[in-house]
């Protein structure tokens, strides 16, 4: 597995060629479009700081494709730790979701990366933040859910969604949008307060997509609190009784 960097006219390609089949799927799904030489993203060729970029890009695409098979183990808890220190006192109104925001709480999950949701202007402060670790440029999306993706590799994959707007709850409810940002639940990991959505949300999405296993472990999770929290509400009752 290589990368290439290859402009045409207005647009240069950032490529990840010489790809085993069997690794092919993972990079697929990183939204990577097969052309001649392997599979590429494309952006204007004018794109600001796109030289440096390939660079990180060179250094850690392999790797990020050999964590999307699943070969290699996602660091995400070293990503997570690195990640809260480069935001330490930075402001950045982040918030985490997807599978990550369920293993901070505890549940047996394996993150295949982090997902983070900021707001406009928080996109771009992290992309400066990020600089020595981004592999993609910043990526306008006019007409879509959110206005704004980025992708960092930190140990692991890192991306996250800038100016999420009412789109991504309609016709269903998401665990990113301005359903769950209005509901969101503090939970401490190794001494840090790191917002993610309510789990309610996130086992209802897990069911709808299918996966199973996640929504039976959330399932089971709540279960285990509500079993813990109700003799404790008992036992207010009846002390507020005597």
């Amino acid at each position: 597995m290589k990368t290439l960097y290859k402009t045409e006219g207005t647009t240069t390609a950032l490529i990840i060629a010489d790809v085993e089949p069997r690794y092919q799927d993972a990079v697929r799904h990183l939204y990577y479009q097969p052309v001649a030489e392997g599979f590429a993203k494309t952006y204007p060729a004018i794109t600001p700081d796109i030289d440096r970029i390939y660079l990180n890009f060179e250094r850690y695409a392999p790797e990020m494709v050999l964590q999307a098979a699943r070969i290699y183990r996602v660091e995400w808890e070293q990503s997570l730790s690195a990640f809260l220190q480069v935001v330490k006192g930075s402001n950045i109104d982040w918030w985490l979701t997807g599978s990550a925001a369920l293993a901070v709480r505890g549940l047996d999950v394996n993150p295949g990366d982090l997902d983070l949701v900021v707001d406009d202007p928080g996109a771009f402060k992290l992309c400066e933040l990020l600089a020595y670790y981004l592999v993609e440029p910043l990526q306008p999306s006019p007409g879509w859910i959110w206005n704004w993706f980025g992708r960092a590799f930190l140990y692991a994959r890192l991306e996250w969604v800038g100016g999420v707007n009412e789109k991504a709850d309609n016709p269903q409810v998401s665990d990113f949008g301005p359903t769950a940002a209005k509901r969101l639940e503090v939970v401490n990991w190794r001494g840090e307060d790191i917002r993610v959505p309510p789990l309610d949300l996130q086992l209802e999405v897990s069911r709808r997509r299918g996966l199973e296993d996640r929504a039976e472990k959330i399932r089971r999770f709540l279960d285990n609190v509500q079993s813990f929290i109700e003799p404790i509400n008992h036992a207010n009752t009846s002390t507020t009784r005597k």
